[in-house]
């Protein structure tokens, strides 16, 4: 199933103003493939689009682009919708973008049958971010894999490979339930 939504925007900033369409894919079928594979192998998965990507990434624009055992990267080029009212990109974009490759890290290091969740995300936030048209990269790492418990950082860096922000999270591992 593909849902979709339109957004318009009725600001005065433009003439005519902005619209975005976003479109995904039913999130409980890419739940279930997934819930037959390692979590690198789920991951590898959406970065290949055999498995498509949750939805969270077309509503935000941002895309995995890249994972190994222990590292994900994600990619955005942000544009206006995501400013917030001072004129810069939002820094929930930003702590987003953290929070995904923090996790996605972790995620790439679990066994079948085996997931995860934030229970802790501490952000620096470097510099602003404009909608100039460059992109942003996300890296996460983790820092240390545990059996109930797992520990990433993440990084966010301009098209300069400036930091833009950091984030040290802390995540809970657990069992899926099974059916």
């Amino acid at each position: 199933m593909t849902t979709s939504a339109t957004t318009t925007n009725s600001g005065t900033l433009r003439a005519g103003g902005s619209s975005k369409t976003i479109t995904w894919q039913d999130p409980f079928a890419s739940f279930e493939a997934g819930s037959k594979l390692s979590g690198l192998e789920y991951l590898r998965a959406v970065v290949d689009g055999t498995i498509p990507a949750p939805p969270i990434g077309q509503l935000m624009g941002f895309r995995l682009t890249a994972v190994e055992p222990g590292r994900a990267e994600f990619q955005i080029t942000p544009d206006e919708s995501v400013y917030n009212p001072i004129g810069v990109v939002h820094g929930g974009l930003v702590c987003t973008l953290l929070d995904s490759a923090a996790g996605c890290a972790v995620h790439s290091t679990l066994a079948l049958g085996h997931g995860y969740t934030s229970i802790e995300l501490k952000v620096n936030y470097l510099r602003a971010v404009h909608a100039d048209g460059l992109g942003l990269r996300a890296i996460g790492t983790v820092r240390k894999n545990g059996s109930r418990v797992a520990f990433a950082d993440a990084v966010v860096l301009n098209a300069d490979d400036k930091e833009v922000a950091t984030a040290s999270s802390t995540l809970l591992v657990f069992p899926l339930p099974t059916k």
